[in-house]
């Protein structure tokens, strides 16, 4: 059994390498999930430092990627059940400037894509938690199905209804209609 345990422990990933792995994917769901980068950052830090304390645990995840993924989605649930946070986040509605995939784009369509952008990013942040979470996870992270309902702890046509809203909503939104 020593044998065993000493193997699985030659087998780990080092944690710079879990890091280098997963902390751009990790910030850029927190930062979908709460729309604030510095309190992405935060949060990414936190999830990094429960990683360090499970990668000495005697018996760690199979698998970290998940495992830090599902951390992380439940760190940004507890930022937004925190006291302070709904009020914060209501006072802060602002969208994050994007860069436009044109070279140079004409006045015309920056104000265009502007409001487009900030029509779908209202509506993204209109979406039920569970279906921003969703919708992150299948559609951004390109999670399968059944990878998400494990990792949220749903049913598979749970996950699939939850897309189903948040596309909807997000579609009505881009064409211009209401969320």
């Amino acid at each position: 059994m020593t044998g065993d345990v000493q193997t699985t422990v030659d087998r780990l990933p080092a944690y710079e390498e879990l890091f280098q792995e997963h902390a751009r994917r990790l910030d850029r769901l927190c930062r979908l999930l709460l729309a604030d980068r510095e309190e992405s950052k935060d949060v990414v830090q936190e999830v990094f430092l429960k990683l360090f304390q499970a990668h000495s645990q005697p018996r760690p995840p199979n698998d970290w990627g998940a495992w830090l993924t599902r951390v992380t989605v439940n760190a940004c649930r507890d930022r937004r059940r925190a006291g302070w946070w709904p009020r914060w986040w209501h006072l802060t509605d602002r969208v994050d400037d994007m860069v436009l995939p044109a070279a140079e784009p004409t006045p015309d369509q920056v104000v265009i894509a502007r409001a487009l952008q900030q029509r779908v990013w209202l509506a993204f942040r209109a979406l039920s938690d569970r279906q921003r979470e969703v919708f992150v996870l299948r559609q951004v992270e390109g999670w399968s199905t059944a990878a998400v309902a494990s990792a949220l702890g749903l049913r598979g046509g749970s996950v699939k209804r939850h897309l189903f809203r948040a596309v909807q909503r997000l579609r009505a939104a881009a064409a211009g209609g209401s969320t």
